[in-house]
This record gives structure tokens, C-alpha cells and sequence, in this order.
């Protein structure tokens, strides 16, 4: 199998291909000074996954031969399945274009644009200090750092689908992400009335990740409303503005929730929910593989999964918000030591999901980081 420094090696060796094939005009734009620049370094923890200036090169920006060395680089981060995942969420752009009715702009030309990926690379690829790279657009948000060859960080891992179920022809279904739903929901409905009692949280769900796109996670922490989740404040186009604000209202209107709700929901340190102990031998194996399909989109040789034997997945604590039907608004959220992950699917008549996988200790590597910045200075 191949070893953790052997994937960071690809990595290096991806990017500076990548790199090399890039002109004068878009290197800058591409590649930035390393973690040690506190500029560099302050973008480099930005993140996001709503159609926004994600920061870099946008595949639209690159000619074909460096669009592919552009995804040569992001496929090494991810295992098979989760480059074929991230592949298809960046193609559902023009079906959720079409969904709309080809009208969506927000402040760019296109709404809904398979072009607007972006790449940047923070440092010198190598196999010594500390560089990384972050691929993003709508729904797809990758974030890796390598510190002295070895792969230090692969959080936050976020992605999403709108549609979150679309038609293929014979009556087959687009669903990339439903694994990742369904096991929640049968690991929630096996639980025993107690049980389910202590893991539904609130009957109605919020209207988004909790977390949402925070560089760092505290006590506290609420939904930002979707107009907040952008690069910049206030688009340009006033008119364009107010449509996003109104969109925004309109989803925080239908989820319904109270200051109390949000209290209720609200991040803590102290994980709210079921712990892994209380599960019977059924439901470990269901945490367990739900745990996979966030776990399996980074190569096998740098997945934490080896990690969750029993003792770990004791600490692994579920909670849920809103029904437990298929296609009813819902979220859930993984809590254990080092892990954070939370699911929605509740935008879009429950159409439209998002998924993330973090560590609230070390999002970005930053634990890592400063050992490494100790040892150096």
C-alpha cells in the first residue's frame, strides 16, 4: 500500500507540474508564499462552499493541458471514489442551471459555471517546509498542507450536491452523496425509542451546516445565514445583492427556528447526542461505514480510519435534527475527539445537501504547523 509520504510526494510532484506549466500572468494568481507569511497564510485558512471567489486560477482560466495537470493535482489528494464524487458535484453546475432556469448570476457572469473551480498552491511543493493547496468552487472545498513530506492536514473536507437527487434515463437516479445520507438516517431509526429520544436534537432542522465556513470552531457557535457565506460583503449589482438577501431570508424563514432552537443546536465542545458505547453491534457497524464515506474521500494511506476501532468509536457521539422520512428536511452531526462532521439536507425542499468533515483542533494543520514553526525558529 502506498505510504503517507509516498501520497504527499504525489502531491508535491502534481502541483510543481501544474506550476511549471502555468505563464507569467497566472503564476501569481496560482501560487502564493507559504504558511510562514501571515498574508499568505490568513487566505489560506479562507474556505467556503457557496458559488463565491473561492481564491486561486479557476478552471476556466487555464488552457486544456493545465486544467488537467489542475486536476492530476486534486485527484491525488482524494481516493478513487472521492475524485469521482468531486467530479460529478462540479458537473451538476449546469443541471442545477438548468433547474433555475439558466437565469442564476449572483455578481459574475454565470451563476452556476463548471469553470469557476479554483487552485491555488501556498508555498514550495517539496518534500521539505511546509506548503499546501486548496481546490474550491460550489460545493467542493479542499484544503491539504504538507509539512517536512508528510501530509499533515486534509481538513476541512467539504462536499455538497444540488441537486442532491436528480433523473438519469431508465428511471435510475443521481444521488452523489447518498450514502452518506442514508446511513445516518438508518443508524438514527434503529435506535431504540430512549435512544432516539436522546439523538434527535430538535424535530425541525436548520437551515445549514452549523459550523458553516468558520477558518476555526467555538463554543457557540450558529447558522450563518447563506448571505454571509461570501467572499466579499455585498455583491456590486445592487439588484443581484437583493436577490441573495432575499434567497437568504426566505431559507432561514422556512427552517422556523427560534433563538431557543439555535441555542439547542448551537456547537459545543461537549458532544451532544448518542455515544458509540450505547450502540449495539448493528449500529457500530453502521457509524462505522457512515464514518467511511466522510474518512474515504483522502487516499486509504492517509485516512484516519484505521484509527476507529472500538475504543475510538465509543467517543463518536450522534445527533440529528427534523424527521427521520426520506426527503424531509434533516441534519445530523458527528462529535468525537479531534472529529467534527455535519450533514443538511434541508434547502430546496430537501434537495440540496452539504457535507463536511473537520477537526476542530487542527482544521488547516495548524497543530502541526506550529510544532514545526517551534522547531524552525
Amino acid at each position: 500500500m502506498t505510504t503517507p509520504r509516498q501520497t504527499a510526494a504525489k502531491m508535491a510532484d502534481a502541483a510543481q507540474a501544474w506550476l511549471e506549466r502555468l505563464d507569467d500572468e497566472q503564476r501569481p494568481v496560482a501560487q502564493w508564499a507559504g504558511p510562514a507569511d501571515d498574508v499568505s497564510e490568513a487566505e489560506r485558512r479562507r474556505w467556503f462552499y457557496t458559488p463565491t471567489d473561492h481564491g486561486g486560477l479557476t478552471m476556466q482560466q487555464q488552457r486544456p493541458a493545465q486544467q488537467r495537470a489542475a486536476m492530476t493535482l486534486v485527484a491525488a489528494g482524494l481516493s478513487v471514489a472521492g475524485y469521482v464524487t468531486v467530479a460529478t458535484i462540479m458537473g451538476l453546475e449546469n443541471v442545477l442551471d438548468r433547474v433555475e432556469g439558466f437565469v442564476t448570476r449572483f455578481d459574475r457572469e454565470r451563476g452556476r459555471d463548471p469553470g469557476l473551480y479554483y487552485l491555488r498552491v501556498f508555498g514550495t511543493p517539496g518534500d521539505t517546509g511546509a506548503w499546501g493547496y486548496r481546490f474550491g468552487g460550489h460545493h467542493v472545498s479542499l484544503n491539504n498542507l504538507v509539512v517536512d513530506g508528510e501530509l499533515a492536514a486534509t481538513t476541512p473536507c467539504f462536499m455538497g450536491a444540488d441537486p442532491a437527487i436528480s433523473p438519469l434515463l431508465g428511471g435510475a437516479l443521481n444521488r452523489p452523496l447518498a450514502r452518506v445520507e442514508d446511513l445516518a438516517r438508518e443508524l438514527v431509526r434503529s435506535l431504540s425509542p430512549e435512544l432516539r429520544q436522546q439523538a434527535v436534537l430538535l424535530p425541525k432542522a436548520p437551515s445549514d451546516l452549523v459550523t458553516a465556513n468558520r477558518t476555526t470552531i467555538s463554543d457557540g457557535d450558529r447558522v450563518i445565514p447563506l448571505a454571509g457565506i461570501w467572499r466579499d460583503e455585498r455583491f456590486p449589482d445592487g439588484t443581484e445583492q437583493g436577490k441573495l438577501q432575499a434567497l437568504s431570508d426566505s431559507i432561514d424563514d422556512a427552517a422556523g427556528y427560534t433563538d431557543q432552537d439555535h441555542k439547542v443546536m448551537a456547537y459545543s465542545a461537549a458532544p451532544k447526542g448518542v455515544p458509540g458505547s450505547e450502540l449495539d453491534g448493528g449500529q457500530r457497524d453502521l457509524l462505522r461505514s457512515l464514518l467511511g464515506t466522510y474518512f474515504g474521500r483522502v487516499p486509504e494511506s492517509v485516512s484516519p480510519m484505521a484509527a476507529y476501532g472500538d475504543a475510538a468509536l465509543n467517543a463518536v457521539y450522534t445527533a440529528w435534527a427534523g424527521p427521520l422520512e426520506l426527503g424531509a428536511p434533516h441534519y445530523y452531526r458527528l462529535q468525537g475527539p479531534r472529529l467534527l462532521i455535519e450533514w443538511d439536507n434541508t434547502q430546496r425542499d430537501a434537495n440540496h445537501a452539504h457535507s463536511v468533515w473537520r477537526d476542530p483542533k487542527s482544521d488547516f494543520g495548524l497543530d502541526v504547523l506550529a510544532r514545526h514553526r517551534a522547531g524552525h525558529h
